[in-house]
């Protein structure tokens, strides 16, 4: 049975007294949580705090982006093996902003997790479609570009031991969300597609939903089938949100 996964994306915000504050507020809750695993990727420059105050807990850290690369003249990026050393669990890769406004294209996402996943990490695949698209009716050629660029480069065994996160790009910081139907038509389609490479690998890969996933709708988001967790952003900053969000996970 598939485990629930909130995580939380702080994208670029904080300070180290504002991380502080958040992660005493999450881990002063969080043994209530008893149906999901928890997680947060920080910014690279906060990961040491973040590694030296979750270290023996139950929650789980990443980091919100990683280099195809594994070293070499790549100024200003952050290899797997140095994310690792920092204990981090996870990497984002191809968050919707990444994609848009860092030009990243579907070869190198999925470059991006085959090198996260080759070192040790958990990529977390992001997929989704811009509202225009959505509205032209092109949500699943869409979703399915992105999906397959990854399924051919590594295969669906290994894209299962991953986390897919589906994020419709107009629903993220908009306020706007997919209804829980909405969401779990796109989350089906891709676990079918993942299924029809490989069954086992369908049934068993985890597919989160990223588009404004909030403490007032989660239970209804969680609820259905093929929704595995959430990739958790502005309600992640906020200790109380984050924990009721993860203590909507049904047992």
């Amino acid at each position: 049975m598939r485990r629930t996964l909130i995580a939380g994306n702080w994208k670029m915000n904080g300070s180290r007294d504002s991380i502080a504050a958040l992660l005493d507020g999450i881990l002063s809750g969080v043994d209530e949580v008893s149906a999901a695993d928890v997680a947060v990727c920080a910014p690279f420059v906060y990961l040491s705090q973040v590694a030296e105050r979750l270290q023996g807990s139950v929650v789980t850290w990443g980091a919100q982006d990683v280099s195809s690369h594994a070293n070499g003249a790549f100024t200003g990026e952050i290899s797997a093996d140095m994310l690792l050393e920092f204990g981090c669990r996870y990497a984002i890769v191809g968050h919707s902003e990444r994609r848009q406004y860092h030009g990243e294209t579907d070869t190198v996402v999925a470059d991006k997790f085959a090198a996260a996943q080759v070192a040790g990490l958990i990529p977390i695949l992001c997929l989704g479609e811009q509202l225009e698209e959505r509205e032209s009716g092109v949500t699943e050629q869409v979703v399915a570009r992105q999906l397959d660029a990854v399924l051919d480069r590594v295969g669906a065994e290994a894209l299962a031991q991953g986390v897919i996160a589906y994020e419709p790009v107009w629903a993220i910081g908009t306020g706007k969300t997919a209804s829980p139907e909405q969401a779990q038509e796109v989350h089906a389609f891709i676990r079918a597609r993942v299924a029809a490479k490989a069954a086992a690998a369908g049934e068993a890969v985890r597919i989160l939903y990223g588009g404004s996933m909030n403490a007032g709708n989660a239970a209804q988001l969680l609820a259905m089938a093929d929704i595995d967790g959430g990739l958790i952003g502005g309600a992640s900053l906020k200790a109380d949100d984050f924990l009721t969000i993860a203590r909507s996970a049904a047992a």
